[in-house]
């Protein structure tokens, strides 16, 4: 349902953005904006992008855990896109994507909501026991009749 509204109201915002800011100060402007926002979120999504990938190298390679690179770099990858669609609306929320505090807020607003399991080592489980067994053959000489099949 939120998926449906926003594909909805993003173009209808950026539709309403686009006429009164071409109406104000005029269609080429207008245009050279939003091809400036463009190349510049590139140039910004390139550098923050190789940040975060060195991030994950550094945590996959045992420095921390490595669950923060991988969620900002999703969200520096969802930046990019916003940023490469034409509109104000999204460039404003891209843009806002490439900043570490807004990226850190929503990192801490995501990791509420999920639960990480460390899986470098086995979890004890309260509900399983945990034992040896060894099976044993039924003595066949056994004249009491309880082992006999």
């Amino acid at each position: 349902m939120w998926l449906l509204l926003a594909f909805i109201a993003v173009p209808l915002i950026e539709i309403a953005l686009f006429i009164q800011v071409g109406g104000a100060i005029g269609l080429w402007p207008t245009l050279a904006i939003v091809i400036l926002t463009a190349l510049a979120g590139t140039a910004l999504l390139r550098r923050q992008g190789f940040q975060e990938m060195n991030r994950l190298r550094a945590a996959l390679g045992g420095e921390g855990d490595p669950s923060e690179p991988l969620v900002h770099g999703a969200m520096i990858l969802f930046a990019g896109a916003l940023l490469l669609t034409p509109g104000f609306f999204t460039d404003a929320i891209g843009f806002s994507l490439l900043l570490p505090p807004v990226r850190a807020w929503l990192f801490a607003q995501i990791r509420k909501r999920i639960v990480v399991h460390d899986m470098s080592r086995p979890q004890r489980r309260p509900d399983i026991i945990e034992g040896e067994y060894e099976a044993v053959e039924p003595d066949r000489n056994d004249p009491s009749g309880w082992t006999r099949h």
